[in-house]
């Protein structure tokens, strides 16, 4: 699959996220999200392993915890089953990509 920029068909993952998956295969999907400033993405944990990219914006993550500041040019992985959480204190967009695929940000 490849995906060519296309700046429309972001759908709502929650309110204060919106979303698009970019690519996706059998093992892997990658997405682009957009977080407002003041949003708190509540303390949680999925199967899929969730490795990210801070594209722009400031925000902090607890993974199993523990506190990570994160802005543009900062990554992270957090296993499956590892609780998580994100306080997004500027507007902000990552790049994730979860394994295996998550079928539920699937087109």
């Amino acid at each position: 699959m490849f995906y060519k920029k296309d700046l429309s068909n972001y759908r709502k993952a929650f309110d204060g996220v919106t979303y698009k998956t970019l690519t996706y295969g059998d093992k892997t999907s990658l997405g682009e999200f957009h977080l407002e400033k003041g949003y708190v993405i509540p303390n949680h944990k999925h199967s899929h392993e969730q490795t990210g990219y801070v594209i722009s914006g400031r925000m902090t993550f607890t993974i199993d915890g523990k506190d990570h500041n994160a802005e543009a040019g900062d990554s992270w992985n957090i296993p499956g089953n590892v609780e998580h959480s994100v306080n997004v204190h500027e507007d902000s967009v990552v790049i994730e990509v979860f394994s295996p695929a998550r079928e539920d940000y699937l087109p």
